[in-house]
Order: structure tokens, then sequence, then C-alpha cells
């Protein structure tokens, strides 16, 4: 009994020992409760890196200015099977019964019922059907929009879709095939978000475009890229000067405007390069210094009048240019003075248009820009270039003609025997006695690379009429007297004129 209470204490020490072992295990329990199982990890990266730039604040502007433009067409139904083969509906009758034809077209015309039901058909069939879709942007509070003419060609109804989704009828304004422009007009008492067109002066190649538009009937689409090139001539007519863009652009997106980052529409976007029929960041747009003047004559007179000269033109290439003691290959080279304004000014073929208006003509395309710009009576000074010097001619312009006029050909046969051996090429009279007929080509030598063919008619040389070897000889001579490096000819085929330079043989 004396040792009772040394065995309590010890009890009671146990007892502490893992009553206090139990109280850390307990806490360190509860701290992995709280603070997870997982192990602890770093911050995740982040990178304060520069702010890119947004085209955000652009789009959410102009977007409401930027519409979906919906066409529809007059479709003829194809005539009735019955008609077209009997001559009318009547034509069966004379068909024996047990005829396969006529049992075959029987069902077609059983009754009264029947015919009713098939006219019905047929008027639904002249119903419109849609034809097309493209883009297009509104450029007035009152509902003028601009789009692309290849959108609304041939089209009988025009729907003007919102950004909105709203539907809007919409009626022809006019249009210009040369430029590809057409305008709108929706007659509705809103008022319409409108955008302005931008000085494409003022454009850099590397400056950033928002295109906005509708590709592929999705609804207001917007993609971004840069201007690649400025003046492209895509063969599109007389009037190429597209600004290229690589911003994606697809079928839906002609009549779209591609914006600069200040809202203003920079050009209208009309074709694009698609070897595969898709988007390959390549595009072009209409600049909005063309798009604008044509925009205002459309509204205006519902169609564009446009200066015209009446001559037809080329390039002048080097060798050209030496022949004619020109200094460089520039300005634009008559090949033919039509009946026009510019005949009756004095302007013949031969001639190199230099400037118009004492600013410098540098190609024909350039020219063609710079006259059809100008108004119908607007006079001019046309400076050129003829018989190795400068002249200047005054005028006054006439009125584009709806379409080319061309000069007859001279009709040309064996006569006499010509003396440009030395140049490869063998040429007779013409029986009129107007110009010199090719009637062979040396293969091998520069007329036949430079295009010359059997058939032509040259009809002078360096600017000399020529009917025959004098005529010949002395325009050769006259060139090596002046230095010149080539002599051009001016030849004649299949209606129409053009030049062709051929170097003179040394010695």
């Amino acid at each position: 009994m004396s040792n009772s209470p040394n065995v309590s204490t010890r009890t009671r020490t146990r007892l502490m020992a893992a009553a206090a072992s139990i109280a850390v295990a307990g806490a360190i329990g509860f701290g992995a409760a709280v603070s997870g199982t997982a192990p602890v990890f770093a911050e995740a990266v982040r990178v304060e890196a520069p702010q890119a730039p947004s085209f955000a604040n652009v789009v959410e502007k102009v977007s409401p200015a930027v519409v979906s433009v919906r066409v529809k067409s007059k479709i003829e139904p194809a005539s009735d099977g019955v008609t077209q083969f009997f001559g009318g509906p009547d034509g069966l009758e004379n068909l024996p019964r047990d005829h396969p034809l006529y049992r075959f077209f029987r069902d077609f015309r059983r009754d009264d019922d029947q015919q009713g039901r098939r006219s019905e058909r047929r008027e639904r069939q002249r119903e419109m059907r849609p034809t097309s879709q493209g883009s297009g942007f509104f450029i007035s509070e009152d509902g003028y929009l601009v789009t692309n003419n290849h959108v609304v060609e041939k089209g009988a109804e025009f729907t003007v879709v919102t950004d909105s989704g709203k539907e809007l009828d919409a009626k022809l304004v006019g249009a210009d095939p040369r430029t590809d422009l057409a305008v709108l007009k929706v007659d509705s008492s809103d008022k319409f978000t409108y955008v302005a067109f931008a000085d494409d002066a003022k454009i850099r190649v590397g400056d950033w475009v928002v295109a906005v538009g509708n590709p592929f009937g999705l609804g207001g689409t917007v993609t971004a890229g840069i201007v690649s090139a400025r003046g492209r001539d895509i063969g599109a007519g007389p009037y190429d000067d597209f600004i290229q863009i690589d911003a994606a652009v697809n079928r839906g997106n002609s009549g779209g405007p591609a914006f600069n980052l200040n809202g203003e529409v920079v050009g209208i976007n009309t074709a694009i390069f698609s070897p595969s029929g898709g988007n390959v960041g390549i595009a072009f747009a209409i600049p909005a210094s063309t798009a604008k003047q044509v925009v205002d004559d459309l509204m205006k007179d519902g169609s564009v009048a446009r200066g015209w000269l009446g001559v037809q033109i080329q390039p002048v290439t080097q060798d050209i240019a030496d022949s004619l003691g020109l200094e460089g290959a520039k300005g634009a080279l008559v090949s033919e003075a039509q009946e026009g304004p510019g005949k009756e000014a004095g302007i013949v073929a031969g001639d190199v248009i230099t400037s118009v208006d004492s600013k410098e003509v540098t190609s024909p395309k350039e020219l063609a820009r710079l006259i059809g710009t100008m108004q119908p009576g607007k006079e001019v000074e046309i400076g050129v270039w003829r018989n190795g010097k400068a002249e200047t001619i005054k005028m006054k312009l006439g009125s584009m003609p709806g379409s080319d006029k061309h000069a007859s050909a001279t009709q040309s046969g064996p006569v006499e025997p010509g003396t440009l051996e030395e140049m490869g090429l063998t040429v007779t009279r013409a029986e009129d006695g107007n110009g010199l007929v090719v009637t062979d080509v040396d293969p091998d030598s520069d007329a036949a690379d430079r295009g010359i063919q059997a058939g032509d008619v040259i009809t002078s040389i360096n600017s000399l009429p020529v009917n025959g070897s004098g005529d010949v000889e002395k325009a050769l001579a006259d060139a090596t007297k002046a230095g010149r490096k080539a002599v051009l000819f001016q030849i004649t085929r299949d209606d129409a004129n053009r030049f062709v330079a051929l170097p003179l043989a040394k010695g």
C-alpha cells in the first residue's frame, strides 16, 4: 500500500505525455486540413508587355454604317416543253392516242384545272430570285449608300440589312461600270450612322486598315491588315489605280469599306487575287479620291460625265523614246487620232502626250485617269512631243461616247518592191498608194522580235508618211542625221494602229 502514490504519479505522467502527443498530432493534422494536402506552387507567369493597338474603338463607331446588300433579279422560266416542241397547247391532239409521246405528256395537261396550276407555277417562276449579295456603307444621314456595280448589276430589287439586323428596301440611284461603283438610296425616316471618305493622298504603304463587310453572308465581319501597295493596275479597266491591302477579304466583302484608324473610308473593296477562290491576303480597293468624285456625280445626275480626248494611245518604250529623241520612256504615244476633239485640235498619230494642264503624264493609264477626272467642255493645255520638240495644244474636251470609235483600215495589195531589207522586212506599196504592206518578215530580225507580221501596213516612219521607197529612204536619212538610235514605225493591223521602234542599222 505504501507504493500506491508513486504508481498513481507515474500513471498520470504517462497519460499527460500521451495527451500532449495527441494534441501535437492534432495540431499538425488541423494545419494540413486547413492548408490542403497539395504542395504550394509559385504564382503563374505574367508578362507586362506593351499594349498592342486595338481596333475595337474604330469598329464600335463604324459598324452601324456598314450594311449587307441583297439583290434579286427576274429569272425567266424555261420554255414549256409541250409548247416548245409542238407549237401550242393543242399540238398533241394531232398525235395518235396510242403514241408514246401522247401518253407521256398527257399527265401534264389532263384537264383545265391542271393547266391552271401549271399557269400559276409559271407565274411563280417569274418572281424575283436572289442573285447576289455584297456589302455597302452609308455616306449620308438620309440613307445614301455606296457599293460595287458588280453587286447590283442586272438587279431589280435591292434590300439593305443593317448592323442591327433591320431590313430596308433600297432603290438604285446610279452606277458606273468603268470604276465598279454604285449608289443606292434607302427611303426611310430613320437617321443613319454614316462615314466619310479619307484623303487617300496621305495613305502610306504600311498603314493599318480595317475591312468591314459581309463575307459569305455570315453577317458583319471585321478583319484588319495593312496597306501593301498603291497604284495597282489589275487590268480591270482604263482607270485602274487600286490600293492593295492584306486584310482578309472574301466573297461578299465586295462594296464594303476599308477604314483607317480614324474611322474614315480609305478604299472600297472590289477585287481579290485568289487562285483558289479564297483569301490569300491580296485584296484591291478603289481609292477614296476616285470613289468620292464618282459618287458625287451619281448622286447628282445618276451617271458620270467624263472628259474625252478621242485618241488611241500606247506606252512609250525606251526604243520608242530613242527613235523620237525623247528623254526617258514616259508619256502616252498617240497611235490613232479618232474623229473627235483631239483630232480637231490638231493631235496626230505619232504625238507623245507628255502633260495635261502642266501635270506630267508618265503613262497611258495616267493620261486616261487625268482626262477621266475632268468634265466635258473643260479647256485644257495638252503638252506633246512632236518632230523632236515640245509643243502645247489648247483644246476643249469632249464627252466620252458610249462606245469606242475606230478608224477604217487601209486595204493593201502588192505593187512595187520596197527597201527595208536591212531591218528584216520585205514590203510593197498598197494598192491605194497609202502605206507599205509587209509581205515577209525575217524571223531572226528585230522586226520579228517586236511582233511585226506579214500583212501589216506601215503608214509612217518617224511621223513621215511613207508610200514608196523614196519616202522610206528620206525618213531613215533624217533619223540618222538627227543621231537617233531607232526609228518609229506606225503599223496598221486589224482596224487598229500601233507604233513599233526598230533600231537603225549600224554604219
